[in-house]
């Protein structure tokens, strides 16, 4: 493992030594492996990319182009229709629902792009918004989602394990819901979604908590068992009202488990391309790093530490050491936990910081996938010991949707 890691950081300080840091690379062997695996592992079903966790026009086209890739999961309308009309991809499922009534409007306009979007709902307060926007009648058809919550809720409904998005949890819930869109003009049910947070978004084998890692993996068998029926239940009940087109699910974390599911039709994967921090805590499947940034020691506080200039990458969720971003190359690098990663500096101890002189790179991966690209104007992409092509993220053609 050292032997590896020691060639990894050679490899990419010698493709990047003329660039100064701080800056973000992409490992296209490791990236493309990625993308391999995660379709394996789709087991024939189809994945849509989840764009969060990639943020590069660039690179979304690239998994897209590969075998087993299928359409994209958006995060927001409006960076839906900017990929639509950019020609990445026709086939565009917006994750949560929109009230923004501007992207509504000119979706609405567009038959191009309502035949391409799909918007996510889950009650009918969100199409009371959309007919406010623009009225059935004088607009295009629009395709729509149903979001079923896939968390579960056993001891009859005490425990809540998973994470708060759809009121839509019973397969009852869920027919009522199609049967009233099939009611209203101007409106398509062609998809149901479910995503199960507290299986494909927490990993089962967290270091160092042997107990903590045994009940999250029985919460989550049982979780499974009950989505499976539940699921199906659901879905039967929404196609009596809708002729589906898809039924997504899962995340990189649960790709193989839920595509097994047989009410599934396709699956959707993202941050398994980066391989981020989050994802080491894993036992089904751990994804190759690919996605690293790196910053410049600038000082030398004592013989036993090292500073870099900047790092604080911080990654959304709950506030936790598991978001901070890892020192990772060279090996043995730790933050210091009175400081942790600044945003204008991080300290770092360990056997390596002694080694360090000022100007020496120290390569960070971060805590989640997507979120990297929030930081940098471009991602340079790395194939061997070079870099062959520089390409802009969201951030770098200007885009910030949230």
């Amino acid at each position: 493992m050292a032997i590896e890691s020691d060639k990894l950081r050679e490899r990419l300080d010698r493709a990047t030594a003329h660039l100064d840091p701080p800056y973000a690379v992409v490992d296209l062997t490791a990236f493309d492996g990625n993308s391999a695996a995660l379709a394996e592992r789709a087991a024939g079903k189809p994945v849509r990319l989840a764009s969060k966790s990639v943020r590069s026009r660039e690179l979304i086209s690239r998994a897209l182009a590969r075998p087993g890739w299928r359409g994209v999961m958006a995060f927001t309308l409006p960076e839906a229709i900017w990929l639509v009309r950019a020609g990445v991809s026709d086939d565009v499922l917006v994750a949560y629902p929109s009230a923004d009534r501007a992207a509504l409007a000119e979706l609405a306009a567009d038959p191009t792009l309502a035949s391409a979007i799909t918007l996510m709902i889950d009650g009918t307060g969100q199409l009371d918004l959309i007919d406010a926007v623009r009225a059935p009648g004088q607009r295009a058809e629009l395709r729509l989602c149903l979001d079923l919550d896939a968390s579960w809720r056993p001891l009859r409904g005490r425990v809540h394990v998973g994470v708060r998005r759809s009121p839509v949890h019973s397969a009852r819930a869920a027919g009522a819901l199609a049967a009233t869109v099939a009611g209203r003009a101007g409106f398509r049910l062609v998809g149901l979604m479910s995503y199960e947070a507290q299986i494909a978004g927490l990993g089962d084998a967290p270091p160092g908590q042997t107990l903590l890692a045994g009940a999250i993996r029985l919460a989550q068998r049982g979780s499974y068992r009950e989505l499976l029926a539940r699921r199906g239940a659901a879905v039967a009940a929404v196609r009596e009202h809708a002729d589906l087109e898809f039924v997504n699910g899962g995340g990189t974390g649960s790709v193989a488990a839920t595509s097994a599911d047989p009410a599934v039709t396709e699956v959707t994967a993202g941050s398994g391309l980066y391989g981020p921090t989050l994802f080491d805590a894993y036992r089904a499947w751990r994804p190759t790093p690919a996605a690293f940034f790196a910053c410049a020691v600038v000082r030398r506080p004592t013989p036993e530490l090292a500073t870099v200039l900047g790092g604080g990458w911080i990654a959304s969720g709950p506030a936790a050491d598991s978001r901070l971003p890892r020192p990772w190359l060279p090996a043995g690098l730790k933050l210091v936990g009175t400081e942790g990663a600044g945003e204008v500096q991080t300290p770092l101890s360990g056997a390596a910081a002694a080694t360090l002189r000022i100007g020496d790179r120290v390569w960070f991966r971060h805590a989640k996938a997507g979120e990297l690209c929030e930081r940098v104007n471009e991602l340079h992409l790395v194939d061997g010991d070079g870099i062959v092509a520089t390409v802009p993220t969201y951030r770098g053609e200007g885009q910030a949707f949230l």
